[in-house]
């Protein structure tokens, strides 16, 4: 049986989420309609420029994005701690920015005086608001809403341009954050819409290594201020960030890359990255998931450890997916 989405996306059980949508009809609405000849390259240029305009009103980080020629694919980081700090005022200007409010809310911001009543019924306002800002449901539904009036505005006509909801899945460790981060950076060259993932256009993996050679004399290389940034492995006072180094990161994205060019079936170099070893998985398993991540896991993706532990938490009867749970190690 399907479950909900509050039963995918659930904070309690981690913050990083894999979402996806897919136009209608899977048909080239945001590239080049080879059979038709329309060029609708431009709307991939929307949608990422979209994402970036939406990371700086929720508290929600951009891991990685790939926008592809049907279908588009963005790893969140849901920043609670961010959203519980913003004042209610904070909270009210930043849905303000997408939204009109009411004619309370936008007295409160002009500086009226209200009575208790109606500053009480402000703060609940705020409180809902909180919520809605930290909620993916929220920023997949104001992306794709403002993708979709744009794109049937140029076509002059109406319906659906995205097809049914967006798809989820939550990551639960360190090893299905990896694996997806790489899956979605690698879309244009699994698609052989890039040879490099330096210019593979409109995904992470370009923009965090354009940044990094800005200063290749830096002893830290420079990461892009749109993007939840790399902060190093889990150590005592840690930064929030994504918890691997930014050089084992675009060197695994690069060895990866090469692989899945050569297509050679079981020929896996010598030179595999640390960061493999270091989170113990194996690196034919590796290739193998950055190839058929959605496919092969639903739901929730982790470890066999890290599923059972959450399905125990959720009171969950069953725990499907566990044959497939331990390609991750």
């Amino acid at each position: 049986m399907p479950r909900s989405r509050k039963s995918q996306i659930a904070l309690e059980a981690t913050p990083y989420y894999h979402c996806t949508s897919r136009c209608v009809r899977r048909a080239f609405l945001c590239g080049r309609d080879e059979h038709s000849g329309n060029d609708y390259e431009h709307r991939r240029e929307w949608i990422e420029q979209r994402m970036m305009e939406l990371a700086n009103v929720y508290a929600l980080d951009i891991c990685a994005y790939a926008v592809m020629s049907n279908h588009y694919h963005v790893v969140l980081h849901i920043n609670a701690e961010k959203a519980k700090a913003w004042t209610d005022s904070q909270v009210i200007e930043r849905w303000h920015t997408l939204y009109s409010g009411n004619f309370l809310t936008q007295q409160y911001m002009a500086g009226k005086d209200l009575y208790e009543e109606q500053l009480k019924a402000i703060a609940e306002l705020a409180a809902e608001w909180r919520e809605r800002l930290m909620s993916i449901s929220w920023f997949m539904r104001a992306l794709n809403e403002d993708i979709a009036r744009q794109a049937n505005a140029e076509d002059g006509c109406t319906g659906h341009f995205w097809q049914s909801r967006f798809k989820s899945q939550a990551l639960l460790d360190e090893e299905a954050l990896a694996t997806c981060l790489a899956y979605v950076d690698l879309n244009p060259i699994r698609a052989q819409m890039a040879a490099t993932p330096e210019t593979s256009e409109f995904t992470s993996a370009k923009e965090r290594i354009a940044t990094a050679q800005e200063a290749p004399e830096s002893p830290e290389p420079h990461q892009p201020k749109t993007l939840f940034p790399f902060v190093g492995y889990p150590r005592q006072d840690m930064p929030a960030g994504l918890p691997f180094r930014l050089q084992d990161y675009l060197e695994l994205v690069d060895w990866t890359g090469r692989q899945l060019r050569d297509d050679k079936r079981g020929s896996i170099d010598d030179s595999i990255p640390p960061i493999l070893e270091r989170l113990n998985i194996d690196a034919e398993h590796w290739i193998y998931n950055t190839q058929h991540f959605e496919s092969q896991f639903k739901g929730l993706v982790g470890t066999a450890i890290s599923i059972k532990a959450k399905f125990q938490q959720f009171g969950y009867q069953r725990t499907p997916g566990l044959g497939l749970a331990e390609l991750l190690t």
